[in-house]
Parts: structure tokens; C-alpha cells; sequence
């Protein structure tokens, strides 16, 4: 198999051995974590049709590249005989397997947790689908909208009234993929006394209504269904964007001390002695009335200057910024989250960095470049004893 890079080498997870079935965004969400901390990953894609990458123009975009970096990549054909006998060589000696099928398409490739185990009881394989592995809908299609609106979150995404409304990211998609990786990581972990190996699933609908948190547990404990509330934060009052004299802040200034402090700083004392906002219910039932004689009050100076005062007070506050002054904020620069990556096909560029800090395993300063297709297949069929003459034969029979 390919070697990784001395940097790499070193990571917390370069014991590791993972093969990669995903496509689309959860399922490479997952292995993205397991990579980023030093875990060998081989990508399976379907081989290429007269030498033209499925992915088209798509491999080289800003999408593809942030996802798959830190992999080495393979061609296999699952559907052939020869190409499933090549994965199960491989999944005899790996440590963890990841895909995102529809949960019965694994099934009619025979590459599911069940045939594996059989050849390695100590394989950890995950498994993402739109709906669960089991149940009326597992077999059901799903994308990450489909699960945002079935899971209740359009329902409480927008203005008052304005109708369902799509969050910005996957966040399905995106959440499914961390918690699996959580899962494959706690799943190594209890190998580790067991030496047995697991499978580990989870699903864009579950990940949906996780997220869900305290709005889930209104109704689950009280009843409440909740609505949507727009910028205001639907329980704790005063939380939301009030306008300034060159555009928007947000203010977070729940809780009767904070309040305080946030009628101060504003210079609105006055609002402390009214008695309609002397508890949070009162302020919560106020709130339109109350949101307007603060917006009254920001709209006086510019953003930076009530961001300085509010924060000097201690009470969070901060810009709305577009995604370009977000990599432009001092903080976000220090702390590096743009990370580099050179391509040879692309060059010199950056991609999202891991927002987990490690003390004694920190990333190393360039990421190894998104893969091309197939860039590793001839490498790893040679590790598994293939010659030269073999190789070429497999291409030729599209195996690879």
C-alpha cells in the first residue's frame, strides 16, 4: 500500500486503515475526519469510462478537493468477480470500512458488515443512509433538504410566517458524517478490549432531529412545537441582529444580568426600571416592543463601535460577516483554519483545516493533495502481490 508522508506518519490515527466507499457529502464528511488525523485511507471509485474521470470538471472543484484530501485513490469495478475478490483481499486487513449507499445496495454487491466479518471479525464498518438501515423508508432515497424538511428544521429556519426555509449549509449531510466519525472512533476504541469489530450506522434523519436539541426536547418534554422565530434566538430574549448606522450586529444578552449590562452599554438604563422587561418571560412576551427600542438605540453608531462597547461590557456581540470577511477576521487567520494544499493539477491552494486542536499531534502545516483518479490503484494492487502483466489485464477487463 502507499506510504504516507513522515507528518502524517505521526498522527494519531496512522495506525489506521480505512476503505472508502462514499460519495456525494456524508459518507466523505466521515472519512474526511478519519484522514485529517492520519488514518491510511484508500478511495474505491468505479473506473474511469475510456480513461474519463466520472467526476468530470467536478474532481478538481473547490467541493470535491475540501472533502477528499488526505486519501490515496484505487479503481475497482465491485460488480465483477474479480474486482469484489480484490476488496475482500483488501478488507482482510483493514481496520475500518465507510459508506453511504442506499442500505441495500451493499447487499447486492456483497459488501456488507455481514460477508466482511466473516473474513475479519475485527472490522469496524460504517454505514450512513437517508433513513436508517431498517424500517419502512430504509430503502427509500434521501439528500440532505429531504432530511432537513422531514426532520423539522425548515420548520424552524426564517421569519415568522415566511414559510419553510433551507438552511445554508448540508447540515444533515455534514452532521450525519461527524457523528459517524465519532461512532468508528468509539467502535475502535472498545476494540481495543474486545478485539472485536462492529458495525456502526447512522442516518441523515437521525442526525437531523439530534441536532434538533432543545427545540426536539420542547416538544418531546412540554408539547410545544416551536415556530419559527427568524434572528431572534427562540428563547433566550434579547438574542438577535439589531441594525447599526453601516449595516448589522448580532447581540446575546439573555439572562437578567446580561440584560443589564446590555442596557448600559447601549446607554438605555431606562429600560431596567420598566416593568415589562423585569424578567425573561416578560422580555420574551415583549419582545417585538423591546427589539424595537434597542434597534433604536444601535442604529445611532456604526457596528464597530457597539461590538467594542458591548464586548467591553461582556456582552457577546459581533459582525455579520459575509464568507470572504470571515477569512479576513484577525482571530480567524491566527487560529489557521485555512489550510494549504498543493495539487499538481491545480497548483497552490487552501481548503477548511480541522477546528480540533491537539497539543502534542498538531496537523501538519500542508495537507496531501485530493487524489486523481485511480493515482494509487497499480500501488495497491502491488502490495496485495499483483504483477505488472496482472495489472494490465485487470484494466483491460475494466476490473480496474
Amino acid at each position: 500500500m502507499p506510504e504516507s508522508s513522515p507528518a502524517r506518519a505521526a498522527l494519531p490515527l496512522a495506525h489506521i486503515r480505512v476503505l472508502d466507499l462514499t460519495a456525494h457529502r456524508a459518507g466523505p464528511t466521515a472519512v474526511r475526519q478519519l484522514a485529517d488525523w492520519g488514518a491510511h485511507v484508500i478511495k474505491i471509485e468505479p473506473p474511469a469510462d475510456g480513461d474519463v474521470d466520472p467526476m468530470g470538471g467536478k474532481r478538481h472543484g473547490f467541493d470535491f478537493q475540501n472533502l477528499h484530501r488526505n486519501k490515496h485513490s484505487m479503481t475497482l469495478n465491485l460488480k465483477s468477480a474479480e474486482g469484489k475478490a480484490i476488496f475482500m483481499a483488501l478488507a482482510k486487513d483493514a481496520d475500518v470500512i465507510v459508506e453511504n449507499y442506499r442500505s441495500d445496495v451493499k447487499l447486492r454487491l456483497g459488501v456488507d458488515y455481514d460477508s466482511v466479518v466473516k473474513i475479519n471479525p475485527r472490522i469496524i464498518y460504517g454505514s450512513i443512509s437517508g433513513f436508517g438501515q431498517s424500517g419502512p423508508d430504509a430503502t427509500r432515497p434521501g439528500v440532505d433538504q429531504i432530511a432537513q424538511g422531514m426532520g423539522g428544521l425548515m420548520s424552524i429556519t426564517g421569519l415568522p410566517g415566511q414559510g419553510p426555509v433551507r438552511v445554508g449549509i448540508p447540515i444533515a449531510d455534514l452532521t450525519s458524517g461527524l457523528l459517524l466519525a465519532q461512532g468508528i472512533m468509539l467502535a475502535l476504541y472498545e476494540r481495543e478490549r474486545s478485539g472485536k469489530g462492529q458495525w456502526v450506522h447512522t442516518s441523515l434523519i437521525e442526525a437531523q432531529i439530534f441536532m434538533l436539541d432543545f427545540q426536539a426536547a420542547r416538544w418531546l418534554m412540554k408539547g410545544e412545537v416551536p415556530g419559527q422565530a427568524g434572528n431572534d434566538h427562540p428563547t433566550s430574549i434579547p438574542t438577535g441582529v439589531f441594525p447599526t448606522s453601516d449595516g448589522h450586529i448580532n447581540i446575546a444578552a439573555s439572562g437578567d444580568h446580561m440584560f443589564k449590562r446590555c442596557c448600559e452599554a447601549l446607554g438605555a438604563p431606562e429600560l431596567l426600571s420598566d416593568p415589562d422587561y423585569a424578567t425573561s418571560a416578560k422580555r420574551s412576551a415583549n419582545r417585538k416592543v423591546l427589539n424595537e427600542k434597542f434597534a433604536a438605540r444601535t442604529r445611532t453608531n456604526t457596528a464597530a463601535h457597539w461590538i467594542a462597547a458591548l464586548n467591553k461590557a461582556g456582552v457577546p456581540s459581533g459582525p455579520i460577516n459575509t464568507i470572504d470577511k470571515t477569512f479576513a477576521e484577525p482571530q480567524v487567520q491566527h487560529l489557521g483554519i485555512a489550510r494549504k494544499m498543493h495539487s499538481e493539477k491545480i497548483g497552490d491552494t487552501k481548503v477548511v483545516g480541522q477546528p480540533i486542536n491537539m497539543s502534542r499531534f498538531p496537523q501538519p502545516e500542508a495537507l496531501d493533495a485530493t487524489p486523481e483518479l485511480g493515482e494509487h490503484t497499480a500501488d495497491v494492487l502491488a502490495g496485495l502481490g499483483y504483477g505488472d502483466a496482472e495489472i494490465k489485464a485487470l484494466k483491460a477487463k475494466g476490473v480496474i
